[in-house]
Parts: C-alpha cells; structure tokens; sequence
C-alpha cells in the first residue's frame, strides 16, 4: 500500500509517513481509550468514509501501531486494539490535544463530542505535580455519558464507563443540549455550580484543580506604531 514518503531521515517526518494521514490520529485517539468494533469507530467518527476508516486501519496494521483481536465472551467479532508501539503514541497524541486545546474557539455548527475525547481531555490535562500523594475516585455523568477518574496515589487510571468501585465523588451535569457538552463546558459547569453532586464538595474543588483545561490563547496585540512624520514636520 503506497504511503506518503517525505524523503527525510527524521524522527517528526517517519511519524507523520506513519500516522500523518487525515483521520489517523484520531482513530489512535480512539483506540487509546479502550479496544473498537470497526462499527464503533465508524459511530464514533461521524463523517469518516467506510472506505477511508478500512485504509487507515490497513496502514495502521501494516505499520504495528494496531492489531486485531478476537473479542472475549459474551462479545463476538472481530476488535481492533492498539499494540505496545500504538499505546508508545498516547503522550504525543495527548500533548497535541493540550496545544489544540488552547486553539479552540466555540463549538462550529456540526462539530460533535464523544466519550473518548472527553476522555482524553482528561488524561490530557491532569496535572501530576497538583494530585502528588492524591487518593480520589470520581465519576462524572451527563446526557450519554458516562466516565471515570481514579487517582491512586497520584497516578491517573481515567476511561468510559462507571468506576470500578464505589466513586469518592459522582458529579452529574445536566446539558441544555442533547449532544456531549465539551470538556471546557463541563468544567465551566462545575465551577458556576451547575452540577449536582454526590459525595464531599470539597472533591469537586480537587476535581478542578487537578484536572484545569489549558486556557485558549489569547490573541496578540499589535503595538502602537508611532505615525511617521514628514521632514518638514515640527
């Protein structure tokens, strides 16, 4: 399968020769968060052509980035995971978030949410110098969402799906649409109180100061030129 050669031994060009291509990252993005149906990363990228989706699997495979695998029982079917050179991707696809993160303006018409990019909004963003020495479970829940956050002393385990054991703090958001609110709404939400919460109020303050968005970058301004005069001007 013909794959895009930059003609440069680098580390940045071999990388983008293997996971450059459009819709690539994001279905490593996906695979990250948990293994997929070809039909749940077709769901869960609205927009992908069906023969695009089989390409970049194809070229992921061939690349030993993703591999197939026989879903357990009671499942049946065919899943794709990532392998151990895949899962080598999550800190650089997680640092790219964090920059893009700070591009963002607001939500275009069209634009969607899923459960594994929030997911990864909060893998992304976890501060490990502010949860040192922190043991804390929350699960967070809003229309068609459901996710989890452990930290064990200080290390993070966060994914789809209710916490494996009792959560610490449940803290339900109630969206006025019926998409997934994005991530920075999520905790725009919590910090003006629109939330409901069960358990200590004092873990939605750990919440947000262990898992604060990166802030949008603010344009920069132009200084003030000063106006050239003519020669003749006094």
């Amino acid at each position: 399968m013909k794959r895009r050669d930059f003609g440069q031994h680098c580390g940045l060009a071999r990388a983008l020769e293997l996971v450059g291509e459009r819709w690539a990252l994001l279905i490593v993005r996906d695979l990250t968060v948990r293994p997929k149906r070809y039909t749940d990363l077709l769901n869960g990228l609205p927009g992908i052509p069906t023969n695009v989706l089989s390409t970049r699997l194809k070229e992921l495979e061939q690349a030993g980035l993703v591999e197939r695998r026989i879903a357990p029982a009671p499942r049946r079917g065919v899943l794709y995971a990532l392998t151990s050179a895949g899962h080598e991707l999550e800190p650089a696809v997680l640092a790219l978030g964090r920059w893009g993160a700070t591009q963002l303006d607001e939500p275009r018409p069209g634009d969607i949410v899923t459960p594994e990019s929030v997911t990864m909004s909060l893998r992304g963003v976890f501060d490990p110098d502010a949860a040192a020495g922190l043991t804390a479970s929350w699960e967070i829940r809003s229309t068609g969402l459901v996710l989890h956050a452990v930290v064990t002393d200080g290390r993070l385990e966060a994914g789809v799906g209710p916490t494996p054991d009792k959560p610490d703090l449940v803290i339900t958001f109630e969206p006025n649409e019926h998409d997934l609110p994005s991530y920075r709404a999520l905790v725009q939400a919590a910090r003006c109180g629109l939330v409901e919460l069960d358990g200590p109020r004092a873990l939605l303050d750990t919440f947000l100061r262990v898992f604060a968005p990166p802030q949008p970058a603010l344009p920069e301004e132009t200084p003030d030129m000063p106006i050239p005069q003519s020669p003749g001007a006094r």
